[in-house]
């Protein structure tokens, strides 16, 4: 089998993907969801207030049937009763048409959520090309679209004529009724008939709502090049990283390596580590690391104490375990404070004897390293990799 092509669009939307096309306000939407909420509303409303609504209308055609000589000859009655009855008929539909307001605004929140986007209503004369719009006619989502809604219309339209065959010879028969009686009736034949077309357009929505949220995330899918630029764009190209992490070094080396004719000693291994402390009486509780390295780092420090006049110390052990078990600007450790204070101690004794001369002091040797801060060889096989 063919290795798949990078090209190919395989790989799920990614977070990123999913609210860029939210902002640009393309969403997850269902207009036979929309349809049903709508359509159960109404039916719903015309249920709740049938008998009110009923009577409501009984009251507006009486009203209108009803012909008074005068109102012949007086334009002005004629427009006044016409204004009441128009009251009388909003008060009725009125609430009903407030729920639908409200279902219209709800209904396609459900699936893809509150959303405004002013990308969404931008002028885009792109969609004005004809050649696209033909192109579009005759694509197979339009022919998909088609087809669904030959179908929806076949089955809402065999239901609603078996509804209405059903309850034919009652519906006849509001005729020989009063109209007290007769409308209230029509009105909850009205609402029963809507409650069964609103049942078929739920196992319409039913079956649309998965098919949008599928070719919604279809549409978004991304390939494998596209899940590669997308992690460029957010985490940053790997080269550029690079690039500013060995800047970030090397400005963090020079600030280092400037603090190193200020330190008070520099312990070597002799060769391979180098670590310089720094004590101030009064303004610190214990020395603190100011520089250390390893190799041409290293080799660099003891140049720099060279040149400064900086007391250098070769102490092995004591150099291996403070570059293992410290970091730039740490306190040394507890452990270690014994074996540095005799360093310090030799550090002061060799400033007083580069001053006012006479015998040299004895160069500290076996300083003594806790042996749960001693360099071992896993220490060094963790440095190495």
């Amino acid at each position: 089998m063919a290795e798949e092509s990078d090209l190919e669009k395989t790989e799920p939307a990614s977070e990123r993907r999913l609210e860029k096309a939210r902002e640009e306000g393309n969403v997850a939407r269902s207009r036979e969801l929309t349809t049903f909420v709508m359509l159960g509303t109404a039916c719903a409303g015309l249920w709740l207030a049938s008998e009110s609504l009923g009577s409501s209308m009984n009251g507006a055609l009486r009203m209108g049937l009803q012909f008074d000589r005068a109102a012949a000859f007086d334009p002005s009655y004629m427009l006044a009763r016409t204004g009441l009855m128009s009251m009388q008929a909003l008060g009725a539909i009125g609430p009903m048409f407030a729920m639908m307001i409200v279902a219209a605004v709800v209904a396609p929140m459900m699936l893809g959520g509150w959303l405004f986007s002013t990308k969404s209503v931008a002028p885009n004369f792109g969609k004005l090309n004809p050649l696209a719009g033909i192109g579009r006619m005759f694509s197979s989502q339009s022919l998909a679209e088609l087809l669904k809604a030959l179908a929806k219309s076949a089955l809402i339209g065999g239901v609603a004529w078996w509804v209405v065959s059903r309850d034919i010879g009652t519906l006849m028969a509001l005729m020989a009724q009063p109209a007290q009686y007769a409308l209230p009736h029509a009105v909850v034949l009205v609402a029963r008939h809507c409650v069964l077309i609103a049942a078929t357009l739920f196992l319409v929505a039913l079956i649309d709502v998965p098919f949008q949220l599928w070719s919604y995330y279809r549409k978004l899918r991304m390939s494998r090049e596209d899940v590669r630029q997308e992690h460029k764009e957010s985490e940053g190209d790997p080269h550029i990283k690079a690039a500013i992490r060995r800047q970030q070094q090397q400005m963090a080396r020079r600030r280092m390596m400037s603090e190193v004719p200020k330190a008070d000693i520099v312990l070597t291994n002799p060769t391979h580590f180098a670590v310089a402390l720094k004590y101030q009486e009064g303004g610190m509780r214990a020395p603190r690391v100011v520089a250390k390295g390893t190799e041409l780092v290293a080799a660099r420090i003891r140049e720099l104490a060279k040149e400064h006049k900086v007391a250098i110390l070769e102490a092995p052990p004591l150099a291996r375990s403070l570059y293992r078990h410290t970091k730039l600007g740490d306190e040394i450790p507890a452990g270690l404070y014994t074996a540095v204070a005799e360093v310090l101690a030799w550090v002061y004794q060799l400033r007083r004897w580069r001053a006012e001369g006479g015998e040299a002091p004895r160069t500290p040797t076996d300083l003594p390293v806790p042996a749960d801060l001693q360099y071992t060889a896993a220490d060094a096989a963790e440095l190495a990799a």
